[in-house]
């Protein structure tokens, strides 16, 4: 299937790849942790120096990537990262859902998923209906409905906590030419699509979803009336032991190639 590879490859990609960086500039304080993972090629590209997490990493399967791997198979320790981003990747894949289980199983509980994708009821989508638009980018992928995607995100546990919209434009009208340059994008918003973000805010081109996975009990609860009274004995030491883990982050986050 055709990917984009550089904004540029999308109509109106430094716009749309603008207009996300701005969408995700207020969530980046709110976000903590050690490893931020970008996973697609896309997502490495995208501006995140305002995150408070210190290490940021891209994954897709390409030489200048961080690491090169299928994102349907990450080569990543299991709870290693604090939160994935992920952009145009889901519709231009074969298996998006074990994308998805992939983030989960790498993600730590309490982990945080930024998933930006193309919504199908939106201006976009007449893309898909034209046959001169249907074998390029980006309505050769697929245009899963936001809903869908949080049913799958719900169904691995996580809490959605935002579903917002973004660019109201149809995306048709600028096409990348021979050199792969494209024509300047206008510095206007027209009438039209300030009136759709008005009175169908919901009918955003593009769709940001933040989840967070859910943590859940390691024990279950016990009947109360079945918890007998704690028998105290003397402490054996007033110390406290633990482990300090000193290898590297590569070490910490790369899985073993024969697990």
């Amino acid at each position: 299937m055709l990917k984009p590879l550089i904004w540029q490859d999308l109509p109106f990609g430094e716009l749309l790849q603008t207009e996300i960086e701005a969408k995700l500039a207020p969530w980046w304080p709110r976000i903590f942790g050690y490893h931020l993972l970008k996973v697609g090629a896309l997502s490495g590209q995208l501006n995140s120096l305002s995150c408070s997490i210190t290490r940021h990493f891209s994954v897709y399967d390409a030489t200048n990537a961080s690491i090169q791997a299928d994102p349907h198979h990450l080569p990543i320790q299991q709870s290693a990262i604090d939160t994935v981003l992920s952009c145009f990747l889901l519709e231009f894949e074969s298996d998006p859902y074990q994308i998805l289980r992939e983030f989960d199983r790498v993600l730590i509980s309490s982990g945080y998923i930024f998933i930006v994708g193309f919504n199908p009821i939106s201006p976009a989508f007449i893309g898909k209906i034209l046959p001169k638009y249907q074998t390029q980018l980006p309505w050769s992928g697929q245009f899963f409905m936001p809903s869908r995607v949080k049913d799958w995100l719900g169904l691995l546990g996580y809490q959605v906590l935002a579903d917002e919209r973004l660019m109201y434009h149809s995306l048709l009208g600028q096409g990348a030419d021979n050199r792969g340059h494209q024509a300047k994008k206008s510095p206007q918003t027209p009438l039209w699509q300030k009136s759709i973000a008005n009175w169908l805010p919901s009918t955003g081109s593009v769709y940001l979803i933040v989840a967070r996975k859910m943590t859940t009990p390691l024990t279950p609860i016990k009947d109360k009336s079945k918890i007998k009274a704690p028998t105290w004995s003397p402490a054996p030491t007033a110390g406290r032991s633990g482990l300090t883990n000193t290898q590297g982050v590569e070490k910490a986050l790369i899985k073993p190639k024969n697990s």
